[in-house]
């Protein structure tokens, strides 16, 4: 699950309290796997080495005012689990969250 922010930083007081107890329920429930907060786009370096080009950019390959700001890894037992975590993150963070399969 990708937590989507923009470029405003439009936190509220009180979303680090309920990312906690979201983790903590992960946690409880044994659907925790890892999460994060990345940093901001112009904090990026973009690199590609493909056939040995060794070239490197600063900033993020994207340019607009949405970026990943962090990431939940979670274990979910159906699709439908896995919806509903992400519509709880969703709310914990106070943010739009992305959810995509983990391919293994």
């Amino acid at each position: 699950m990708f937590v989507i922010d923009s470029q405003t930083r439009s936190a509220s007081g009180n979303e680090m309290a309920a990312i906690d107890k979201f983790n903590e329920d992960l946690r409880a429930a044994g659907q925790w796997v890892m999460a994060a907060g990345i940093g901001a786009p112009r904090t990026a370096t973009v690199f590609d080495n493909r056939s040995g080009a060794s070239q490197s950019t600063d900033g993020s390959l994207f340019h607009d005012d949405d970026f990943y700001s962090g990431f939940w890894v979670i274990e979910a037992d159906s699709p439908e689990t896995a919806r509903e975590l992400a519509q709880r993150g969703s709310r914990a963070c106070n943010r739009r969250v992305e959810l995509r399969p983990f391919l293994r």
